[in-house]
């Protein structure tokens, strides 16, 4: 027993540490991501409480780029500032984990161009599947700022390494 003890590689069993903790951290990260898009699917298109279970008899767009944000900016009073923050926040919000998750399930790979081609593509698909189905609303301020906020994530995602990076760097510097 011993004997076995003493014949253990302390940078094998280190390498299997890490390993497994990789591979959890992998399937946590994973996990996060696949729970948000859920989340946001059922919001987008399924919540009763943002009035996705109505088909609307007469269906509004908007193809005309800040129209939109610009009416709910002139008229917030009429409107509501809950509407509005709803509204110009929320689809801001609602992109930015997506920015955030897109580099780190892809272990650091992805970087701006491709978070904003990508949260464009799916904010854009997203449109398009709302102006087919009729369910919520197409407009292209919702693109904009759908886009915006998945470029608001990258940046908290780019805060984030940085950080991550200077702690380690410091807890490296306290060993020595």
């Amino acid at each position: 027993m011993v004997q076995d003890f003493l014949h253990i590689n302390p940078t094998a069993l280190y390498r299997e540490v890490c390993m497994k903790n990789r591979k959890i951290k992998s399937i946590f990260k994973w996990s996060a991501f696949l729970i948000y898009i859920v989340a946001l699917i059922y919001f987008v298109f399924f919540a009763e409480m943002l009035g996705r279970a109505d088909v609307p008899v007469n269906y509004r767009y908007n193809l005309v780029p800040f129209k939109e944000i610009k009416r709910f900016i002139i008229y917030y009073r009429q409107i509501g500032i809950n509407a509005v923050i709803l509204n110009l926040a929320g689809n801001v919000v609602a992109f930015m984990p997506f920015g955030f998750f897109l580099p780190l399930v892809s272990e650091h790979k992805i970087k701006f161009f491709k978070v904003f081609i990508t949260a464009f593509s799916l904010s854009l698909s997203i449109e398009l599947i709302q102006l087919i189905s009729k369910v919520g609303s197409c407009d292209v301020d919702d693109l904009i700022l759908n886009t915006l906020g998945g470029l608001l994530g990258y940046w908290c995602f780019c805060i984030y390494k940085n950080m991550n990076r200077a702690y380690k760097k410091s807890k490296e510097q306290g060993k020595r």
